[in-house]
């Protein structure tokens, strides 16, 4: 009898063709890497916001950008929504694990650039 842990194989198949246009892992990656989900990533990164509060974050995004994206990534699952019933209805955001998985490489690739960037 052997003991320890149980080694399982993985399965080295690739899951999703990612570069067919219909993988709906290519639509995530859209999403994530498009201009606002990029910076929506990070600012959810280190706080739970409000939606003002991300719109204002965030400079440059429109109120109707922001919504879109936010639509996108609450229905990918990397960001969740929660709504308190007040008048008017408070709206928080912030990311779930897998939001945070996801969201981790791009706040590092955001720390390496403006690390190489000449002062200004």
């Amino acid at each position: 009898m052997t003991e320890g842990a149980q080694i399982t194989p993985v399965d080295t198949q690739a899951r999703y063709e990612v570069f067919h246009t219909d993988c709906p892992a290519r639509e995530m990656v859209d999403h994530v890497t498009s201009k606002w989900g990029t910076w929506v990533l990070i600012a959810l990164g280190s706080d739970n916001l409000r939606f003002y509060e991300l719109r204002d974050r965030i400079r440059g995004i429109s109120e109707k950008m922001l919504a879109q994206t936010l639509r996108a990534l609450v229905q990918d699952g990397l960001v969740w929504r929660e709504v308190e019933p007040t008048t008017p209805p408070r709206v928080t955001y912030g990311l779930t694990e897998f939001g945070q998985d996801v969201g981790e490489p791009l706040a590092d690739l955001l720390g390496r650039i403006t690390r190489r960037m000449p002062p200004g």
